[in-house]
């Protein structure tokens, strides 16, 4: 079912550039929810805005790309299922392993799996091959990609239209995350990156990030960071975090991504497409993008 070509995923990335130069307004945009290090909230952060841009119309797959500690059927309250590994290998068809809520559909995938853990794979070449196969099927394609410098997630950051890399103010994560901008812009020539900064305590934190990291990447890499937005931190228990974060549409939490979606929106796609947005918010005020307690 999935043909993978033989080489290394950075010289497999290289080849599809003619392809990729070619992508059209019917292909989906695809976007890489990415951090340097885990806990930040990355996978939080992929649910919560492909919920977002689903419920605005827009026909959404979200993909978790670690393939054997799948955490979005865990946030989402869903059944651990073995699709993916069926999937790939060939025991089931690509919509058969979709769950389908509206326009969001999610391919999650494993837990533990030891089928998966005992296959030989080379996740991002199966996972570029999905995207190819199934772009034209989707407006958005949101990946949820493992945190870190691995060879395979590096290659679905650079082989994606954008990429957010998700911060939080400490210094391992900003560290870790300037680490992984580092090396795709050396190793793979991504020159641009979306950042969000996660869990904030206030204004002056957030505008420290956002100085820190935009100069530091402009200085030693000549690269530059579109600022998404800072999401403040919410003192919730851990086990309700979920719940307040995809379920409570009057939270400030709620309203903080509506305005981070509407902000990308209207970079890419205009002022008309973030239009569409409206439903979820009951003031035009809530345009401003900028960080707020």
């Amino acid at each position: 079912m999935l043909s993978l070509k033989k080489s290394s995923p950075s010289d497999w990335l290289v080849s599809q550039n003619k392809y990729q130069s070619k992508k059209t307004r019917s292909k989906a945009k695809t976007i890489s929810i990415t951090a340097g290090k885990g806990g930040v909230g990355k996978t939080s952060v992929a649910v919560k805005m492909a919920r977002l841009m689903a419920d605005s119309g827009y026909k959404v797959l979200l993909l978790d790309c670690d393939t054997n500690l799948s955490n979005t059927v865990v946030k989402l309250g869903l059944p651990i299922t073995n699709y993916f590994y069926e999937l790939v290998s060939a025991q089931r068809e690509f919509d058969d392993c979709l769950h389908k809520d509206g326009n969001l559909h999610l391919l999650s995938g494993c837990n533990g799996s030891i089928d998966m853990f005992n296959k030989s794979l080379e996740i991002d070449r199966i996972i570029i091959d999905i995207l190819v196969n199934h772009e034209r099927d989707y407006d958005y394609i949101l990946l949820d990609c493992p945190a870190g410098i691995t060879k395979e997630t590096l290659t679905l950051n650079a082989y994606s239209d954008y990429r957010f890399v998700v911060v939080t103010p400490d210094k391992s994560s900003v560290t870790d995350s300037y680490s992984l901008i580092k090396i795709l812009n050396k190793e793979f020539g991504v020159n641009d990156n979306h950042l969000l900064i996660n869990k904030v305590s206030s204004e002056p934190q957030y505008q420290r990030m956002v100085k820190t990291l935009s100069e530091t990447v402009e200085t030693f890499l000549k690269c530059r960071l579109h600022i998404l937005g800072g999401v403040k931190f919410e003192d919730a228990p851990v086990d309700q975090f979920d719940s307040c974060l995809l379920e409570q549409e009057n939270s400030s939490l709620h309203k903080n991504f509506v305005k981070l979606v509407r902000k990308f929106t209207e970079e890419i796609e205009g002022r008309a497409a973030a239009d569409e947005y409206a439903p979820f918010t009951n003031s035009r005020h809530e345009q401003d993008v900028r960080f707020t307690i």
